[in-house]
């Protein structure tokens, strides 16, 4: 991989996370799972794992906080609503079948 591809690639990692965080933080991130198979805590699960394949410890919360620009339980207080029992029975088929049981919080 180049640098020139690899900065484009984190170029346009801001970039969907700023569209999810600033322009569209409305939409939820169950919404998410159900329609495209990841969430705003899917980055961040990814994230804190791309640090650690580079050796860099990161707690889920440090890597959330990347994503979420702030700490995830204000972005909840502050962006999330309930989830009626439909969309909660879709995300747990899109759970399953895109994340698995190793991290539950999606």
């Amino acid at each position: 991989m180049t640098d020139t591809q690899t900065e484009l690639e984190a170029a346009a990692f801001r970039a969907l996370v700023h569209h999810l965080m600033v322009k569209r933080p409305d939409v939820q991130n169950i919404d998410l799972m159900n329609l495209g198979g990841f969430c705003r805590n899917c980055l961040s699960r990814w994230y804190q794992e791309a640090a650690a394949e580079r050796g860099i410890a990161m707690t889920k919360d440090q890597a959330r906080d990347v994503v979420y620009g702030m700490p995830y339980a204000d972005w909840v207080a502050k962006n999330q609503t309930p989830a009626d029992e439909a969309k909660q029975a879709a995300f747990a088929t899109a759970f399953a079948e895109n994340v698995g049981p190793k991290d539950a919080a999606g």
